[in-house]
């Protein structure tokens, strides 16, 4: 399924791997216009979060914004789970910002196990098998990493400790799996290793 802009389709030739900052501001918008919601406030705390951390560890501090405000551009395409994770990677795919499309699928997979998703499967089988093959080709980064962090520890409400954001996921969706628990901890550590601090949230605000 081709997914088009909410007022006009636009075709993208040759584009960079991800928009620029301006742009980016322009898919998110158009996306809230779609579907309304906290999860549109947290992908801008994300997006303060993955810049900041970014700006130091050496890292591209506009290329981590950008895929921190777009990481969940799939939910314009309404209230879905696993949905806005598939529309996601197709829409950015289809825009021509394969970075950030690629994000758009890893940040559900910190194990990089599509069974380790906690949403409900509302997508049809020929779908899902699109994102268990792109999820297996996928080669990790440290933007992958970063933004899969970032959403641990943003939330519409700002920045929370890792442990209350993975615990309020579990209240929601009744489990949380103890490998990508870990790995998200695990995540906090290699950031702060990488940034020479005892704390993330020495960094981020």
């Amino acid at each position: 399924m081709r997914m088009g802009l909410c007022q006009e389709k636009v075709k993208m030739m040759n584009m960079e791997a991800y928009p620029d900052r301006e742009k980016a501001e322009q898919i998110l918008t158009e996306a809230e216009q779609c579907n309304p919601g906290p999860w549109v406030l947290h992908s801008r705390n994300v997006a303060k979060c993955a810049e900041q951390i970014a700006a130091r560890t050496g890292m591209n501090a506009d290329k981590a914004y950008v895929l921190g405000l777009l990481h969940d551009v799939g939910r314009r395409a309404g209230i879905g789970q696993l949905k806005h994770v598939y529309y996601g990677w197709k829409y950015m795919n289809e825009l021509g910002y394969e970075a950030v499309a690629k994000v758009c699928l890893t940040h559900s997979y910190n194990t990089q196990r599509f069974e380790d998703d906690m949403g409900k499967c509302d997508i049809d089988p020929e779908q899902e098998s699109e994102l268990r093959t792109a999820l297996n080709a996928c080669v990790y980064d440290d933007y992958d990493r970063l933004i899969q962090l970032c959403d641990s520890i943003a939330m519409a409400e700002g920045v929370v400790d890792i442990v209350v954001r993975m615990s309020d996921i579990k209240r929601r969706y009744g489990s949380y799996p103890q490998a990508k628990w870990d790995k998200n901890l695990e995540l906090k550590r290699l950031f702060e290793e990488k940034a020479g601090v005892d704390s993330i949230y020495e960094i981020v605000k």
